[in-house]
Parts: C-alpha cells; structure tokens; sequence
C-alpha cells in the first residue's frame, strides 16, 4: 500500500515585526518535513529567531516547473511542505499561486496558516471605504502599460489597493494624479509594523507633491479611493469645508460635523479637516 501524501501548509509570516508570528505557525513550521521558502537567507531570520531548524528549498518567481514538480513529489512521497515568503501570504503577489495549483491538481490536501498581510493591514488603517475593494497587486514598471492599468481602475467605485517600489513612487504618483485626480483622496504607507513605519493621508495631489522629491525606502502600500457619486465629484472640497464650517457656526460639535460631511461625500475625514483648518481654523 502506497504512502498516504503529505500536505501544503501555506503559511502568512511576519510583514515586517518577528513577533507578528501565530503559535499555530511556529507549530507548523516545527512539524514541517521541509520548508519551501522565496529566499532562504531571509526566512532564516524568522527561523533562527524562534530557533526552528528544518531542511529548506527555495521556490521564488523564477523556480520554474521543475521546483514546482520536485516539491509536489516530495509531497506525494509523504512529506510535509511548509510554503513561505519572504513577508506575508504566499500567492499574493508572492510565490505560490503556481505550486498550490499544482499540489491541488494531485490530489494534495493545501492548508492554509492565516496572519500578516500588507494588503489588509494597509486597507483597515487607510481611512477609506473597506465594504469593497480591488486589488491590483504592483502595477507595470513600463509607464504605458503602467497607465493603462490605472485608466481600468479609474471608473471603479471600489476602493483600490496597490504594492509599489520605492524608486517608482514618484512616477506612479504623477499618473494616479494626472488620470483620477489631484483631488481623489488616498493613503501611503510604508514599512508596515516596522520601525520606521509610515502613514500618510490626504488627496493625491497632495503626496504627488510630498514625494516629488523626496526619495522613500521599504515596502510601499497605495490605498486610493473609488470612484465617487456625481455629488461628490461636482464638490471641491473648498465647498464641503465652507459646508462644514456653516454647521459648526451653527452649534453643531466640530468633531461630529466633519464626520457627518465626511459620510455625506464619501471623503475621508482627515483630508476635510486638513483643508479646514489650513483655510479656516486660524
């Protein structure tokens, strides 16, 4: 009788803070027959901080069938495979999508050990619409087809999350501006649970001009609003700040009349106080 398969863990570490990490994944990563990782030197960080010693094989986007296939066989032959990256879930614009496809294919039972990810960290701190959104991973280094990209996510309601490099911030940023708006609110956040981590809010035209020149280091998360209504779209934001001035003239609490305008145009809070008090609050 055959031996019965092993099974693909795939397995979300650490983005960023080592102590991010779930028991359930340090027991995984324990009971694990062998460890599948993007860049071995860096998944030894993490390894070698919670002292977890295993036989590792590295699997990044340029491993090809053949790591695909070597890594399914080792399943079929009854081992256990832990599947990492380097920070986050595989498979989302990580390594993974192509194994898991192929360990399903065969009839190998995939698990998955939930945690960190930038995508979802980056989308619940921005500020924006969570009820729905797009994610549309790195957009293209090439600025034509870059461009191209972010015309299709232009007429979208949906709240739009992007990962982008450091070097290509400036660029990316000129052309959210120049097709959705200088005024389309956003969000940037950078080295996520780091030391150094950064979040930025206010309108596009607005971190365009922050980070013209100034040049950023570490992981980079772009959270952009949706498309909004007509309403929304025909108001600057000089006429919701004047209408959130004539509430709080009439009586109203300051912190409830920002949150009430801020629900009425579906923008942020934080980009209509900011217009507020540089225009009004003096």
């Amino acid at each position: 009788m055959s031996e019965a398969p092993g099974k693909l863990y795939v397995c979300a570490t650490p983005i960023g803070n080592l102590e991010d990490v779930s028991i359930r994944l340090l027991k995984t990563l324990r009971r694990a027959d062998l460890i599948a990782c993007e860049d071995t030197r860096h998944s030894l960080k993490l390894l070698n901080h919670y002292k977890i010693k295993k036989p590792l094989i590295s699997y990044h986007q340029h491993s090809g069938k053949v790591r695909e296939d070597r890594i399914v066989k080792e399943l079929m032959a009854g081992r256990n495979v832990a599947l990492v990256s380097d920070a986050g879930m595989p498979g989302i614009s990580d390594p993974g999508q192509g194994l898991v496809q192929k360990a399903i294919a065969a009839g190998i039972q995939v698990e998955v050990i939930p945690g960190p990810s930038a995508l979802i960290c980056a989308l619940s701190i921005s500020g924006m619409n969570t009820d729905a959104f797009v994610f549309a991973g790195f957009l293209s280094a090439k600025r034509t087809q870059r461009r191209e990209q972010l015309q299709s996510l232009a007429q979208d309601k949906r709240t739009v999350v992007i990962y982008e490099a450091p070097h290509r911030l400036p660029h990316t940023l000129e052309d959210i501006e120049e097709i959705m708006g200088a005024q389309r609110p956003m969000a940037m956040m950078r080295e996520l649970t780091k030391l150094h981590e950064e979040v930025v809010r206010g309108a596009v035209g607005e971190l365009r001009q922050r980070y013209a020149q100034n040049t950023v280091r570490g992981e980079i998360c772009l959270v952009i609003a949706g498309l909004q209504d007509e309403k929304t779209a025909a108001a600057s934001l000089e006429t919701i700040a004047a209408e959130t001035r004539k509430l709080i003239e009439d009586g109203m609490d300051k912190k409830e009349a920002f949150k009430l305008k801020a629900r009425e145009y579906k923008v942020a809070k934080s980009i209509i106080y900011k217009y507020y008090v540089e225009n009004y609050d003096h």
